[in-house]
């Protein structure tokens, strides 16, 4: 089994050869239609909501942004582009966004079709608000005895 590649998208570093960066950007150019467009855009959000995320590869192909903890994924499947937040259930989404998943008790999504917009200042208020979760759920560092 292969270990899961990851990557801060400030400093490219190379793992097994090839950083989750330049996977996750292989993804989108092999994509090469509108899906690969809206996968670029989310994740140019998600950078710009969070510049210290933490891009991953997981799961046999899905690109993962982790901040303490995982906050969200992108899948691309023939009709949508899916974000699906780890802790979604636990996250206020007064814009509407999360439209996919409902019935979860701690996952959920948002459903990106063609030609739909993005409301960029609620999605990126999300994904700090996902952020500022994950920093909640931190166990503290142990003290060490002397």
């Amino acid at each position: 089994m292969k270990k899961a590649v990851t990557a801060k998208t400030s400093s490219a570093k190379e793992s097994d050869g090839v950083s989750a960066s330049r996977l996750i950007d292989g993804r989108i150019k092999e994509l090469g239609d509108w899906r690969g467009e809206m996968l670029g855009r989310l994740r140019a959000l998600i950078r710009d909501a969070d510049p210290d995320v933490v891009e991953e590869w997981k799961w046999r192909g899905v690109p993962v942004w982790s901040h303490d903890g995982i906050i969200c994924t992108g899948e691309t499947y023939k009709a949508v582009v899916k974000m699906t937040f780890a802790k979604g259930a636990a996250l206020d989404d007064p814009a509407g966004l999360f439209n996919s998943s409902l019935e979860g008790n701690v996952r959920r999504a948002i459903d990106v079709r063609e030609g739909e917009k993005i409301n960029e200042k609620a999605l990126k208020a999300l994904i700090r608000a996902a952020v500022d979760l994950n920093a909640s759920k931190k166990k503290p560092a142990k003290k060490r005895s002397t």
